[in-house]
């Protein structure tokens, strides 16, 4: 896959060669070292510290699937960043959120929209919703020898399953292992307490508005007991990153409609410390 410097105008050699439409069987058959799990790293001892981002959260609802996550990243006890983006769109209905290791994550999630473009481009449609949680798995499962080191990577996988007409949720551990989570789903180190929060205040009618407030509730909780998680920041106007897909595809939330609905729960916790169901009406 070197480029040509004797400017023949011809494609290298590899780029002719007929193979499968995955992207990653083309790196892997034609130069794997840019693949981040069959890289080589240098012996270490111990856990390698790297910045890690958490928390994401999704719950379904009627017409659609949300996804979201805080904007802390840490490293060991030390806030790495206060304003990194988690949540990420995959393709036109599907998004992924990433917890683990903020820059592998990141990079697999730029391989993984390659991936699905690549796959489109070639065989003329988007592959299924569960063909895209297949995908994402294998690339997760290619990881476990970083993953062994410390450098982990757990994303949450979310879209709009057009064969369906609803919403589906993905979550996977570290040996790429998936399963479908019904009706919400949390991962990284504040998932336990937004979980709590989430079983609370879900119900199966919800509206998109009650949905991106009920997220917006998760991470509020996840950032009271978690201290690498990260709440609504006003001060410094950050806010969580919010993003809902429907059968008219991926929508992320403008900065003020994510300050409008982190402002409101914040007034409700002062109204309301103990965060109360009727504090979702």
């Amino acid at each position: 896959m070197e480029a040509n410097t004797r400017s023949t105008g011809r494609l290298p050699a590899a780029f002719l060669t007929p193979g499968s439409s995955s992207f990653m069987d083309f790196l892997s058959d034609h130069q794997p070292e840019l693949l981040p799990g069959k890289r080589t790293l240098p012996p270490v001892q111990g856990v390698i510290e790297a910045p890690h981002g958490t928390t994401i959260v999704a719950v379904t609802f009627p017409g659609g699937v949300v996804l979201a996550g805080d904007r802390r990243a840490t490293m060991g006890n030390v806030i790495a960043q206060r304003d990194i983006e988690k949540v990420f769109p995959t393709d036109e209905y599907s998004a992924v959120g990433i917890a683990g290791t903020a820059g592998l994550a990141v990079e697999m999630v730029k391989l993984f929209q390659l991936e699905l473009e690549h796959f489109e481009k070639v065989e003329g449609a988007q592959l299924s919703l569960e063909g895209k949680a297949n995908r994402l798995s294998t690339m997760i499962r290619s990881n476990l020898g970083m993953a062994m080191q410390g450098l982990a990577v757990v994303p949450l996988f979310a879209g709009y399953d057009l064969d369906r007409e609803r919403g589906r949720i993905f979550s996977y551990d570290v040996t790429g292992g998936r399963s479908e989570e019904h009706n919400f789903a949390a991962t990284g180190s504040g998932s336990v307490f937004a979980r709590g929060a989430m079983k609370k205040l879900f119900r199966g009618d919800l509206t998109e508005e009650e949905a991106t407030t009920l997220v917006v509730q998760a991470l509020y909780d996840a950032a009271d007991d978690d201290s690498a998680t990260g709440g609504p920041d006003v001060a410094r106007r950050i806010y969580p990153i919010i993003t809902v897909i429907t059968d008219e595809g991926f929508r992320r939330l403008t900065e003020e409609q994510a300050s409008e609905l982190s402002r409101a729960v914040l007034q409700r916790r002062l109204e309301q410390p103990d965060g109360p169901r009727a504090a979702l009406l």
